[in-house]
């Protein structure tokens, strides 16, 4: 339940970056909102199995979500950094195929900016939360 977190701050970037550009909901948004999902999805996925991880090896929740959060911020910028870097091109096209690869890059690039956000401080705020320990402050 908390990696599905992720999904709502990325529609929410997604959204914000169409209507900032002043870009339409079409079918290659939409194909640009899938694959946002899946990588908001597979980030938090990163970042709470490194959390999990170190509560089973007998952590403390509050040391387990800071050490794991800290030891996954390399991995997630480098997922967005790339994804978002590999997109600039589609992002400013002006060719004839520009209607279709703008609208998926734009969404995809505002999702990512977002959904990295969520992962790596909402996430980990939320994890004690979610998680069946107590937060020892």
């Amino acid at each position: 339940m908390l990696i599905l977190v992720n999904v709502p701050l990325a529609v929410i970037g997604g959204s914000v970056a169409l209507y900032v550009s002043g870009q339409y909901l079409s079918v290659p948004s939409a194909v640009g909102f899938i694959t946002l999902f899946g990588v908001a999805l597979l980030n938090g996925v990163v970042l709470v199995e490194s959390i999990n991880q170190r509560v089973t090896d007998g952590h403390v929740v509050n040391n387990a979500v800071f050490d794991g959060a800290q030891s996954r911020l390399r991995p997630v910028l480098m997922t967005a950094i790339t994804s978002a870097l590999g997109l600039m091109p589609m992002l400013f096209a002006t060719g004839s195929e520009a209607e279709i690869q703008r609208p998926l890059a734009t969404v995809i690039f505002g999702g990512l900016v977002s959904a990295t956000f969520l992962t790596l401080v909402i996430l980990p705020i939320l994890y004690p939360c979610f998680s069946n320990q107590k937060l020892r402050i």
